[in-house]
């Protein structure tokens, strides 16, 4: 028996691998080159944009970066900044204070470091001021190519928990199950694409169920 999408219907409760498995094979055919949404041509400038993000839009961000790289070309340029003028330029991501504090803190540190150069490994990045793990996975998920984790952002986060791949709130849990479903080779595709999904189908206020491509497997926790 099939539905209207001509996907077999259900007859029995899924588990949390299963529904996991075929999320990612939707997820292929729905986001196929699915990739952070970040602008960046270096891994530097992948690991400022992703502090300017919290708490703003890439949309926005990719604004402010388009002006931002070309006149703070690397590290030392943003560790020599006159503070209160990279805050002016940064002003319209938001927190502008405390990411200004954090990037100039950032940039000092991987020269002091690092020589510079972006380390490639979680634990060397969460030594730098203002990168957690989401951060990081995010730097080397995306820029190395490197499956160092699963990227959880509040879109992952809403979906795993909305289709019971987890029960837990914070996002070091969330990841800690989603790696446990998900083939280590398959997280760089994974993250994006799910942030991709929640951002676009699986929004937090009016979400698009009907036309969402899990519809079928989704028990719709806390919608």
């Amino acid at each position: 028996m099939s539905d209207a999408s001509g996907r077999v219907a259900l007859t029995h409760p899924m588990k949390p691998a299963e529904k996991a498995t075929l999320l990612l094979e939707r997820l292929r055919e729905q986001h196929p080159d699915a990739r952070y949404e970040l602008d960046w041509s270096t891994p530097f400038e992948l690991l400022v944009a992703t502090i300017l993000a919290a708490q703003c839009t890439d949309e926005r961000v990719n604004r402010v970066t388009a002006t931002v790289f070309p006149k703070y070309p690397g590290p030392q340029a943003f560790a020599d900044a006159d503070t209160a003028q990279l805050e002016e330029d940064l002003k319209p991501t938001g927190f502008y204070k405390q990411k200004t504090k954090s990037v100039q803190a950032m940039s000092r540190a991987l020269l002091e470091q690092f020589d510079g150069e972006v380390p490639r490994t979680v634990e060397e990045l969460v030594k730098l001021p203002g990168v957690a793990r989401k951060t990081a996975n995010v730097v080397l998920n995306t820029a190395f190519d490197l499956p160092s984790g699963i990227i959880v952002d509040t879109h992952v986060a809403r979906v795993s928990q909305r289709l019971g791949l987890t029960k837990h709130d914070k996002p070091e849990a969330i990841e800690q199950d989603l790696m446990k479903l998900v083939p280590q080779d398959t997280w760089t595709f994974f993250g994006p694409a799910t942030v991709l999904h929640g951002r676009y189908t699986c929004t937090a206020k009016n979400p698009r169920c009907e036309t969402c491509i899990v519809k079928d497997i989704c028990p719709r926790i806390g919608v």
